[in-house]
């Protein structure tokens, strides 16, 4: 059996596509690309999909993953282009390798987040930025099938910085940037919790609704506080027997 691991997006208005709408497109892909699929057991099999940590609805990404397992083997690149044609636009399969080491979800520790906050003046941004970096704690509300909780928004924030709105972009209202990198945590800090912490603490409340997108979602390196690829150990695993028989073949 072969497992192959995808990185896909959730683009423009398919940002609005929930994580079961997302689910019913992929596996009607997987059929019209005639991926040779593995499928559970039982009264009502179904294709062996593994997803990890799916963005909220209404927010957009450039790093999403899963995980298929097939029953006979396929070249990663081959099957992307395959089931990319096969989606929707704005649902982009944008990356594809054979799955050599485990634990994807483990390495899924982090994310980076854009959120652009039209409306807003990029000194109130920073201003505001500047207060909750400051605070020790931030407590925010946030309502669940439970009730309303309360936890933390600040521990979980790495990094919250403001930046510049993009060139290609030019538009005649004020327009703040923030790039957050929050660790993955229990219960989850979302961007909108950190959007919370936000009022919380400096009274920054955007007129409109933010527009959210992750960035990148990875293992976060303590040393250069970036998210790394977590695609990268599978790449480096299918790399390392070519470069074993390379060096074999090299003359003494």
């Amino acid at each position: 059996m072969q497992r192959i691991r995808l990185r896909y997006t959730k683009r423009g208005r398919l940002r609005f596509t929930s994580h079961r709408d997302f689910q019913r497109a992929f596996e009607r892909a997987l059929r019209r690309a005639e991926v040779p699929m593995a499928y559970s057991a039982g009264f009502t099999p179904h294709p062996k999909v593994s997803y990890a940590n799916a963005a909220p609805t209404g927010t957009g990404s450039e790093a999403e993953y899963l995980e298929i397992a097939l029953t006979q083997a396929r070249d990663p690149e081959k099957l992307r282009v395959l089931l990319d044609e096969s989606m929707p636009t704005g649902l982009d399969i944008i990356d594809a390798v054979e799955a050599r080491t485990s634990g994807l979800a483990d390495r899924l520790t982090a994310s980076v987040w854009e959120l652009r906050l039209d409306g807003v003046d990029p000194a109130d941004a920073e201003r505001a930025v500047a207060a909750f970096t400051a605070a020790e704690s931030v407590e925010v509300q946030r309502k669940t099938k439970n009730g309303i909780r309360t936890f933390d928004a600040r521990s979980a924030v790495v990094q919250l910085e403001t930046h510049s709105p993009q060139a290609d972009r030019p538009t005649d209202q004020p327009c703040a940037i923030l790039r957050l990198v929050v660790r993955h945590v229990t219960p989850a800090v979302r961007p909108d919790d950190v959007l919370s912490g936000l009022r919380a603490v400096a009274d920054l409340a955007p007129p409109v609704p933010a527009a959210v997108t992750r960035l990148a979602q990875g293992l976060f390196d303590e040393e250069t506080g970036t998210v790394t690829d977590p695609l990268a150990p599978d790449r480096e695993a299918a790399e390392a027997p070519t470069t074993a028989a390379a060096a074999a073949k090299a003359p003494a």
